[in-house]
């Protein structure tokens, strides 16, 4: 069996531990009186999704971004077990296979967009970062890394540091990565109308803790105006790339009148935030199992996760 079939098969083995594990009662009574806001991207196992969703239909009680902006601003707790859906980058999948079984089910949803890409054919920078170093492209901070690896330590770089390093792999790669398309307009406002809250994750995706103070500024502001310009509302809620919470990102987006802000830190979020602007999320894909669906949603997952020594 490949390297990789057999660490699959350990991970399916161990989620299947966790969630017949009798631990995982406890969590679950644990997580009914905690916000689960789930944190995914695009949607490459539709049917996956589909099955997910019809599980919180079926035994959460999904919620929309305006309900959990008031409960964090008037310290009111939400009902029990409820849950926040939570897109970040704007994949064109949200709209094509997440809206309709959203609008099937009435689930509230929230997308956070790079306003960047909007228009646009660009690639998100980590999938081309990762596509030419896998192709054969260098860069001197990335000398001897994989694509993994690579893409990993872009992001640990200063915002200036990384978009140098982007440029020497661009020029030194044998072809460039595919292109992508991405949100129209028009399509972010299909979102939009469809009832979908639209929220900023900046114009072009820096970690913004490695951001100059000037930078930082453009990102938001910059997304800011280009979100209202689009939808004719400003946006209130905004998504940190990566997760990477900044005290100088917080200071903006309360200037700009923002109400809350989301985190990607694997933990579920109090009924009644106390951090409106730091409020966790859980990691999940559309294409996360069954079991480990489960263990993430009462919580086992994530503290075994940190156990083990993730982030």
């Amino acid at each position: 069996m490949p390297t990789t079939d057999r660490a699959t098969a350990r991970r399916r083995n161990l989620d299947a531990l966790l969630r017949r594990s009798p631990l995982q009662p406890v969590f679950r009574a644990r997580a009914a009186r905690r916000l689960a806001v789930l944190g995914y991207h695009g949607i490459d196992d539709p049917a996956a999704f589909r099955a997910q969703m019809e599980r919180l239909a079926r035994t959460a009680r999904p919620v929309g971004l305006e309900e959990v902006a008031r409960a964090a601003e008037h310290r009111r707790p939400l009902p029990a077990r409820s849950v926040l859906v939570t897109f970040d980058d704007g994949d064109r999948t949200v709209l094509t296979e997440a809206l309709p079984v959203l609008a099937r089910l009435g689930i509230p949803a929230a997308v956070y967009v790079i306003t960047d890409l909007i228009d646009s054919d660009h690639p998100y920078w980590w999938t081309e970062a990762a596509h030419l170093v896998a192709h054969g492209a260098r860069a001197e901070p990335l000398r001897g890394l994989g694509p993994t690896a690579a893409v990993r330590r872009l992001k640990s770089l200063t915002d200036p540091e990384r978009r140098r390093a982007l440029a020497e792999l661009r020029a030194t790669a044998a072809r460039p990565a595919p292109r992508q398309r991405q949100l129209s307009s028009t399509e972010l406002r299909t979102l939009a109308d469809a009832g979908l809250a639209i929220g900023s994750h900046t114009a072009s995706h820096p970690c913004l803790d490695r951001c100059t103070d000037a930078d930082l500024d453009a990102q938001l502001v910059g997304a800011h105006d280009r979100l209202t310009g689009l939808t004719g509302r400003p946006p209130t809620s905004f998504a940190y790339p990566n997760g990477n919470y900044d005290p100088r990102a917080d200071r903006v987006l309360r200037t700009l009148g923002y109400r809350t802000g989301f985190l990607f830190d694997h933990r579920h979020a109090d009924l009644a935030p106390a951090h409106r602007l730091r409020i966790s999320r859980l990691r999940v894909n559309s294409h996360t199992g069954r079991d480990r669906f489960d263990t993430i949603l009462s919580g086992l997952h994530p503290a075994v996760h940190r156990l083990r020594g993730g982030s």
